[in-house]
């Protein structure tokens, strides 16, 4: 999807903002995980508008550069940066702007789906990480669908899903092609809002490239059933993660 045709950047911290908590969550497994005794350069790569930029580079002391290939994504990036170590720059993952052997770690959020062609994704991976570097990837995959909270109201969002978003075991091989290994992986369950009425609040801004994908009648439907679930929360969603090095 090319964020630059849309109104989502502007929008897209409304609803994909899950607070500080979520933020130390993610950076308490990717400390867990990473082996490398000091990581002073982290790529953020597809950094979208650096949701993650900022909590990288205060756990780990580290430069933090954040590549995106939207200037929109960027620019609300840029607007919101209070890490004096956070820097942006536009860029895809297929031809990352950084020079080779030069960064500790790779955080890849939710991006992968989006790449044009994983393989040289992950080729450029390899080449800017040092010897010792790791990719820690972090995203969507087919087998989890299922679980995905809005799928149940927006049932047309499961088949965009199933085109769209590869198996994981599709993207450890692709990392695995790159000679890579894997380290480790597993699942967190992270809560993305306190009840339903918090949900379709999220949900409304229509901040995701599967609901954007939808007709109105379809999103407006779905977004009505949640505003009408009784369920008591909160709302959580399982998120695939994979550190490889």
């Amino acid at each position: 999807m090319d964020y630059d045709k849309t109104d989502m950047p502007e929008k897209y911290n409304l609803g994909r903002d899950h607070g500080p908590a979520v933020l130390q969550q993610w950076m308490d497994t990717v400390a867990e995980h990473i082996r490398t005794p000091a990581i002073r350069n982290i790529i953020d790569l597809g950094c979208g508008t650096g949701r993650f930029s900022g909590a990288l580079a205060s756990r780990f002391k580290a430069t933090v550069i954040g590549i995106d290939p939207s200037r929109k994504m960027l620019g609300q990036a840029t607007a919101s940066r209070v890490h004096s170590q956070v820097f942006y720059a536009c860029g895809a993952a297929e031809a990352i702007p950084i020079p080779s052997n030069s960064v500790h770690l790779v955080f890849i959020s939710m991006a992968f789906h989006h790449f044009s062609d994983p393989r040289q994704a992950a080729r450029e991976c390899r080449r800017v990480l040092r010897k010792d570097g790791h990719v820690f990837l972090r995203t969507a995959s087919r087998e989890n669908i299922s679980m995905y909270a809005y799928v149940p109201f927006f049932p047309t969002s499961r088949l965009i899903l199933e085109q769209r978003i590869p198996s994981l075991d599709f993207q450890c091989e692709v990392f695995k092609q790159a000679s890579f290994q894997i380290l480790s992986s597993g699942v967190v369950t992270q809560q993305i809002a306190t009840d339903y009425s918090d949900y379709a609040d999220k949900l409304a801004a229509r901040a995701d490239s599967i609901l954007v994908s939808l007709d109105d009648e379809a999103f407006n439907a779905g977004l009505k059933a949640v505003r009408c679930e009784k369920s008591a929360g909160p709302i959580t969603e399982p998120i695939d993660y994979v550190v490889f090095e």
